[in-house]
């Protein structure tokens, strides 16, 4: 059993053709892509694809905690592989989404006892690239 499988199967997901290649796809982009997106690259590779399929395979993978959905995009559902928690940032300009490895802990107060399930943290401007060609 190839590690996508295993992975999917390890989160009480049943493997399928579809199901692979949409979590193959997440795995290898780390584009943070819509569901269009995720469509677009897979419906050559899969002609039988609908974009329901996209859509249900991705509440399905996110349901079962096996991805995770992210808001930053104010017109957009996107979809991100990285289940670890981690923020997010967005430019401004040229709408790329990118991962940065935070420590979220950090940011509570000492005497915190709770217990956190999720977190969203996201930060939004101008990445280098744009930033560059703003000045």
């Amino acid at each position: 059993m190839n590690t996508t499988s295993q992975y999917l199967t390890n989160n009480g997901i049943r493997p399928s053709v579809q199901r692979l290649a949409v979590m193959q796809f997440l795995q290898h982009n780390k584009t943070h892509p819509t569901v269009d997106e995720v469509f677009e690259a897979l419906r050559t590779e899969i002609p039988t694809l609908s974009k329901t399929t996209v859509y249900n395979t991705l509440k399905l993978f996110i349901e079962r905690k096996a991805i995770n959905y992210i808001s930053i995009d104010e017109r957009n559902a996107r979809f991100d592989s990285v289940i670890q928690p981690h923020a997010h940032f967005r430019c401004k300009e040229c709408d790329r989404i990118i991962d940065i490895d935070l420590d979220i802990n950090q940011f509570l107060p000492e005497n915190f006892r709770g217990e956190i399930n999720e977190s969203f943290f996201y930060l939004k401007g101008f990445c280098e690239e744009c930033k560059k060609l703003r000045s």
